[in-house]
This record gives structure tokens, C-alpha cells and sequence, in this order.
């Protein structure tokens, strides 16, 4: 995946700006739903405890006190590794996407590359998949790596793909996923569904990173909103329910009001202050 010109990472999240010579001024789309809780504690803890148990080196720990230490600080960081992992197979796989489309365009890409890469790391599988899904969907895209702004919240995001897909305008949204013990793509998460309307309802696109300039946004009226899960067994596209669209757009907004409280609070000052005992204790001391 291009990581997008104008984000930036911040202390209150990834967020935007207008130019590469401006200040970042709004949160991404994934920074606002980021505001929403997850419940993570059971899969943390279970990262951790599957770790220990299949440490290789569990058995020479024994006995050892500070082994057993370095067994258990290996079976803390599971879950971070884990994400990290996951989340570098993602940019290789939304890269690999990102030049199918571009190749598609007759524009410069670097699809060669961007297999080898997945090739390298024992991910090509999720390449076969995807190239049988863009055919037999027959995707014409449009823009891929599009970045969007809406003024009005205050928020920008980058579209993984605008694409015609049987004469419909789709905003495409990919998702890599591992793989059921059925050999299924494990589902996609509803959030995704603020995700595709948020970029739906943005106000601009963007043209020249460089110079700022940006247009009107002309994908927005009524278009298919497809989250696609890629696996290595198989693609599974969704549709996200054109009867629900508004109910996740108002609690994105929500949460986007979330965010602002919280950065709010944060660049407001210290929380806890410091306190000394009251002046009549220490004259009683005296």
C-alpha cells in the first residue's frame, strides 16, 4: 500500500493535511473509528498464553529463573508481533492490489515487484486469489489510492480503489484476512461499513499533493460500497446494506466528535497534579 502523501503520524492519530507544505489540520477516517472500544483483552491474553506454551525453548527454562523471565517477556510481546506481522503482510498485499489496478490503467507500476515481494515472504497465494477475483468480477478501475477530505466533519482518508464494476461506480475497500480452520477468509469486521461511507460522503478528492489542489468530489452519489476480504483460500467481497448507510454514517460523525474531545483534552495540560502538605501541618510540626 502507497502510504499517502499528505498523512502523518501524530499523537492524536494519523491525520491530514491539505498540502505537503502545510500543516496535518484533520484526523484520518481509520484514526476516528480507532475511537471505538475493542475488546482485546481475551485475545491478548490468550497471543500470550499459546506463546508460552509453544515456546521451543520452554523446556531449557525450567529451573532457570531468569529464562523463565525472558520466556514470559517472548509471551508478552505476542500479540504486538502478531499485529505487526499482520500488518506488514497487509501493506504488501494492498500494494500488490494497488499495481494490479495501476497496470490496469496503462499507468507505471511495479506488479513484478510487488509479487516477488509477496513470493519472498510465502504470501503469493494471496495474490493467485485476488487475480481470480478481478477477473472474474471484471473490475475496470478507476482510482486507485485516492485520497478524499470532507470539510465539514473534518476528516480526509485515501480509498483503497474507485472501480466500474458491471456498469455500477464501486468505492472499494480491502481487507487481508487470515484463513477458518474451515479454510474460509475469516469475516470482516462491521466497521468496515463506516469506513466505505465515510469515504462516500466526502466533499473533495484529491489532484496535486504538491500544490494542494483538489477537486469535487464525483463518486459519492449513490455508489456500491464493496468490502473485499482477501485470503489465501479465496476473495470475498460484501456489500455493505445501502438500509443501514446512515445509522454507521451518524456514528462516525459521533466518533468523530469523540476524537476531538479527546485531542482536546490532551493538548489542554497535565490531569494530576502534584500536591504538598497545607501550611498549618508543618506548623504544628514545628
Amino acid at each position: 500500500m502507497t502510504d499517502p502523501l499528505l498523512a502523518h503520524a501524530t499523537e492524536y492519530g494519523r491525520m491530514y493535511a491539505r498540502s505537503t507544505s502545510e500543516q496535518f489540520s484533520v484526523p484520518s477516517i481509520t484514526t476516528v473509528i480507532s475511537q471505538q472500544p475493542h475488546g482485546l483483552d481475551g485475545w491478548f491474553g490468550y497471543m500470550g498464553a499459546s506463546s508460552l506454551a509453544n515456546d521451543p525453548l520452554l523446556s531449557d527454562c525450567l529451573g532457570s529463573p531468569a529464562k523463565i523471565k525472558q520466556a514470559i517477556n517472548r509471551a508478552a510481546k505476542a500479540a504486538e508481533t502478531y499485529r505487526d506481522d499482520a500488518a506488514r503482510r497487509g501493506d504488501r498485499v494492498h500494494y500488490y492490489c494497488e499495481q494490479v489496478a495501476l497496470r490496469a490503467l496503462g499507468r507505471p507500476h511495479a506488479m513484478k515487484e510487488a509479487r516477488e515481494a509477496l513470493g519472498a515472504n510465502g504470501e503469493e497465494a494471496f495474490a493467485v486469489r485476488f487475480d481470480e477475483w478481478w477477473e472474474l468480477f471484471r473490475v475496470e478501475p478507476i482510482a486507485p489510492e485516492i485520497t478524499v477530505w470532507n470539510d465539514s466533519v473534518g476528516y480526509a482518508g485515501t480509498l483503497d480503489l474507485v472501480a466500474r464494476i458491471n456498469g455500477r461506480i464501486c468505492l472499494i475497500d480491502y481487507k487481508t484476512k487470515g484463513t477458518t480452520r474451515d479454510g474460509l477468509v475469516k469475516p470482516l469486521d462491521d466497521k468496515v461499513v463506516m469506513q466505505l461511507v465515510a469515504g462516500m460522503k466526502a466533499e473533495e478528492s484529491l489532484v496535486d499533493p504538491e500544490a494542494g489542489t483538489w477537486e469535487p468530489w464525483k463518486y459519492g452519489e449513490n455508489p456500491v460500497l464493496l468490502a473485499v476480504a482477501i485470503g489465501e483460500t479465496e476473495v470475498r467481497p460484501v456489500r455493505a446494506n445501502p438500509e443501514v448507510l446512515k445509522h454507521h454514517w451518524w456514528k462516525f460523525c459521533a466518533l468523530r466528535r469523540v476524537w476531538e474531545l479527546s485531542a482536546d483534552t490532551v493538548s489542554a495540560g497535565t490531569a494530576l497534579l502534584p500536591i504538598a502538605p497545607p501550611p498549618l501541618a508543618q506548623a504544628r510540626t514545628a
